[in-house]
């Protein structure tokens, strides 16, 4: 007799928890050391000029940093499958939250992407890549069709336009992120590679499409081919220069000269020019390599869910990682157009390193229901 969704939901409540995933907490917890390490580092000299505290960076990205690691362990404890299940809400939520940004939102460097409430604001944009996992996979789960073919595909593709739209208006990077996830989520349910080239022209088209509705974002393509001939070209040379002054070792940390005033905001989507200037290209790829283990992990976990569910979450958590960190280090090395991306984990951005760990949480949840040890 088959069973209801209840019943396995059920079932699923009752199944014996394992240990979390101690690799994926030590890196986790690594990789936040190091980020508050080089905030501190690379912002004191902003917060000294703008609000006469060096540490004023710091002390919010630890307070929210704190929050985040509080919402990582109560995730971890939640059985992710209640969390697919409300997916649906949380999706809404997201798509309300971009809504009000674009009518109500505050406006920073030109870019409305902050909702405040009193003396807080956040990131929608930041809460919607965590929902489109989760919607994704709700998605993909409770889809009663072959999960074949490119109608399929573009069926489960389809209901991300909406997000993509909202959030892309001011924050094209998100929505390039956003529709990554949905890719890659595709890619590991679905058992054939060739339909992938036909979303892949159409990505293209999209991108292609959407880069042309606004004259800005053409700007930045002259701007990435010729950052010399143009004022706001400006912090991509100076954090080009960064890179290049930091030779093999650095120059030691805290010793940075490109983060006093030569790179602007060095703390937000610039911080690994001035990370690379302070610890060399050894500091570099060491942390490019513990991304790297990060990602990883994430993989493994995957790969040992105990069910499809957990596997596309932690799958999808995977992407937004990898497409995030590769973004951002391509941004900084002018190998892209500049996007404005953080770099996670270690950009100044209490809402990012929130939902981050939020993240985290939902893949440790995940590994403490594995169908075997991914050790």
């Amino acid at each position: 007799m088959r069973k209801t969704k209840k019943e396995m939901l059920m079932e699923a409540v009752r199944e014996p928890k394992k240990s979390m995933d101690s690799i994926l907490l030590f890196l986790v917890l690594l990789l936040v050391v190091w980020g508050l390490i080089f905030l501190y580092s690379t912002s004191a000299y902003n917060g000294r000029v703008k609000f006469h505290d060096p540490a004023y960076y710091f002390k919010k990205q630890l307070f929210a940093t704190s929050l985040g690691l509080i919402a990582m362990y109560l995730v971890s404890c939640i059985d992710y499958h209640i969390a697919v299940k409300f997916a649906p809400l949380f999706y809404l939520a997201s798509m309300g939250l971009s809504l009000a940004v674009l009518l109500f939102g505050q406006e920073y460097n030109g870019s409305k992407r902050w909702l405040s409430i009193g003396p807080f604001s956040f990131q929608p944009s930041e809460f919607a890549k965590a929902a489109v996992i989760l919607f994704l996979t709700f998605l993909i789960t409770n889809s009663q069709k072959k999960k074949d073919g490119i109608f399929w595909m573009a069926g489960i593709m389809l209901p991300l336009l909406p997000i993509v739209g909202l959030v892309g208006t001011n924050n094209l990077s998100t929505a390039i992120i956003i529709l990554g996830i949905g890719v890659i989520l595709v890619f590991i349910s679905h058992p054939r590679y060739l339909p992938f080239i036909g979303i892949g022209v159409a990505g293209t088209v999209f991108i292609a499409i959407f880069l042309g509705a606004a004259s800005y974002r053409l700007e930045r393509l002259k701007i990435w081919r010729n950052p010399e001939a143009y004022e706001k070209g400006f912090q991509t040379i100076q954090g080009l220069y960064a890179i290049g002054s930091g030779g093999i070792f650095g120059s030691g940390l805290g010793s940075s000269v490109q983060k006093l005033g030569f790179v602007p905001e060095a703390q937000n989507d610039m911080i690994f020019s001035i990370i690379c200037e302070e610890t060399g290209l050894c500091g570099a790829v060491l942390l490019i390599m513990l991304f790297a283990l990060l990602i990883w992990r994430l993989m493994v976990i995957a790969t040992h869910a105990g069910d499809l569910e957990g596997a596309l979450i932690s799958g999808g958590i995977m992407g937004h990682i990898a497409i995030q960190v590769i973004l951002n280090i391509a941004v900084v090395t002018n190998t892209i157009p500049n996007t404005g991306i953080t770099l996670p984990f270690v950009s100044y951005g209490g809402t990012s390193v929130v939902f981050l760990l939020g993240e985290m949480g939902m893949a440790l949840a995940v590994s403490r229901r594995g169908k075997r040890e991914s050790r």
